[in-house]
């Protein structure tokens, strides 16, 4: 594997594998890598003969009083996990290489609408931060496709609708969010979790479970349900930001008409924020769903 940490580098590399047909996948992370990036690393080297790996911690898409200057960098242990598990080149750039001119004076790419709710509102100008990031990331790598998790659902679907309006020329790949044995979606923000709290956070799956068998056993007053949810979560000694559910589509929200789901919740525990979110598809709603009155 290759390490490189110049935009001239990565072109020089990927023309060499342009001139000999290859197909480029790309993963962009944030590194402190789990067995979740590994498995996106997997289904990239399946799609692609050659798999490039992006690690930078992005200042644009942190908040004021967010974790920043605190989000693990554990760039030794990457590499040799990434090296291990087939990916051919890692690009690892200074933040002067992405923003020549600060994040202050950097060109910025909005997606209106889809960035501004759930952890849009919660967190604004976050998914501005991505959608730049992740579009500079693409011009630089110019991939075949890119593999993004689906535990971060609201950011695949910001990413997938700047490739659709920019006529970006990358198939964008979800995966299914990879899990704990007890349910907890791999993050790496799971490592700021004291023990006591890393055993009570898999509650947030078990809320999004509940709320996906009350579904479809046919209850459709999602309000009242979003409700009861965020109330379980509280008595769980968390601080909900949102449980919601969303047509998955748009995550605009979701009507009885609507089949194909998502719910999504985002609560901080301790210090950590937690997001998590369950497709559900309901080909097979009863004619006359359950509203509570």
């Amino acid at each position: 594997m290759h390490t490189v940490r110049t935009i001239a580098d990565v072109r020089s590399m990927v023309r060499l594998w342009r001139g000999q047909g290859e197909r480029i996948a790309f993963v962009p992370t944030m590194g402190n890598l789990h067995a979740g990036h590994i498995h996106l690393v997997n289904q990239a080297r399946r799609r692609a003969d050659r798999v490039v790996v992006s690690i930078f911690v992005n200042p644009m898409q942190f908040g004021a009083n967010e974790d920043f200057a605190s989000y693990p960098r554990t760039l030794s242990e990457d590499s040799i996990k990434l090296a291990e598990n087939g990916a051919h080149l890692l690009f690892v750039p200074e933040a002067g290489e992405l923003y020549p001119r600060g994040v202050a004076g950097a060109t910025r790419v909005e997606v209106p609408g889809i960035s501004d709710i759930l952890c849009g509102a919660s967190r604004p100008g976050h998914f501005t931060g991505v959608a730049t990031v992740v579009n500079t990331l693409f011009n630089i790598v110019q991939p075949d496709m890119a593999v993004f998790g689906e535990k971060d659902y609201q950011q695949l679907l910001v990413i997938r609708r700047m490739v659709a309006d920019l006529c970006l020329p990358v198939t964008v790949v979800g995966v299914p969010t990879v899990r704990e044995a007890d349910g907890l979606a791999m993050s790496s923000r799971n490592s700021y979790l004291t023990a006591e709290e890393r055993a009570r956070a898999p509650q947030v799956y078990q809320v999004l479970c509940q709320v996906r068998g009350r579904i479809q056993d046919g209850e459709a007053d999602y309000a009242a349900i979003e409700a009861g949810a965020e109330q379980a979560l509280i008595a769980a000694g968390f601080r909900p930001d949102y449980v919601s559910v969303r047509r998955a589509e748009d995550l605009m929200p979701a009507s009885v008409a609507d089949q194909t789901l998502v719910i999504l919740a985002a609560a901080r525990l301790g210090k950590t924020r937690l997001i998590d979110n369950l497709p559900i598809e309901l080909k097979n709603r009863q004619q006359n769903p359950i509203i509570s009155v």
